[in-house]
């Protein structure tokens, strides 16, 4: 089953980076803040406050090369020489979570979703409906930065985020230990159910596609059916986020 190496940094922290987000998590009395790394050549007020309050928390500061924040960071043009590592108490693997007695469900996975606005929007809206797990693959999404935390409103740093190397990955394991996995697509056909209509089982996960291509081709070879949202209006689709809330809150109302 997928990832069983041993659980990766970026299973477990959230990177912020940037000047005012870092200082503003190291601020936050409600986040565990790991570290922070500076670049070696940072200097002047913003950087001495981030120290100051650094050493109020008692959270170590490290010095690397500023081509190493950039890789870590992954963003070149935008981290100012300064990252954090944030825990995210709920962040796991998604192959730790499956080998556990009671195997969280419902999921979300996430495939292929790009919009960093979009990712976070889907996390706050799923933590709010208690949806025990989103799976964020690592390849083909959004990476889960400051955007995807300011979309979020800061529900990211406590989501109950699943991680894998991809969707396909992800639905392979999932079928493997007995979920019913669905995507969810604009297909009004008889290959697919509307989701009012869908049987939900007690292990069951529902993928959402990219913005523009949907649930991608692999993925869509694996899973058991289509699910689909009535729209008696004259449009032809929800975003990504939208149709994400309306999954979320259909569960919900069907007490799951």
């Amino acid at each position: 089953m997928g990832d069983k190496q041993a659980t990766s940094p970026k299973d477990r922290f959230l990177t912020v980076y940037g000047r005012k987000p870092v200082l503003e998590a190291l601020r936050d009395p409600a986040l565990d803040v790991d570290k922070v790394i500076m670049a070696d050549t940072v200097r002047g007020l913003a950087i001495a406050e981030i120290q100051r309050a650094a050493e109020a928390r008692g959270v170590p500061v490290r010095r690397a090369s500023a081509h190493r924040v950039k890789v870590l960071a992954g963003n070149g043009k935008q981290d100012q020489g300064v990252l954090a590592d944030v825990v995210a108490p709920r962040m796991r693997p998604l192959a730790a979570a499956l080998e556990g007695r009671t195997p969280p469900s419902p999921l979300l996975v996430l495939d292929g979703i790009t919009t960093s606005a979009n990712v976070g929007m889907i996390l706050r809206t799923a933590t709010a409906a208690g949806i025990p797990g989103v799976v964020v693959p690592r390849r083909g999404v959004a990476a889960l930065d400051p955007l995807v935390v300011k979309a979020s409103a800061g529900v990211a740093f406590r989501a109950p985020v699943l991680r894998c190397a991809t969707a396909v990955e992800a639905v392979e394991s999932l079928v493997e230990v007995g979920y019913t996995v669905y995507a969810l697509g604009a297909r009004a056909d008889a290959e697919s159910t509307s989701l009012f209509d869908t049987d939900v089982p007690s292990r069951v996960a529902f993928v959402l596609g990219g913005e523009t291509e949907g649930v991608s081709a692999a993925v869509a070879d694996l899973v058991a059916g289509w699910v689909s949202i009535p729209m008696p209006g004259d449009v032809e689709s929800l975003n990504v986020s939208a149709a994400a809330a309306v999954v979320c809150f259909d569960l919900v109302r069907r007490g799951r």
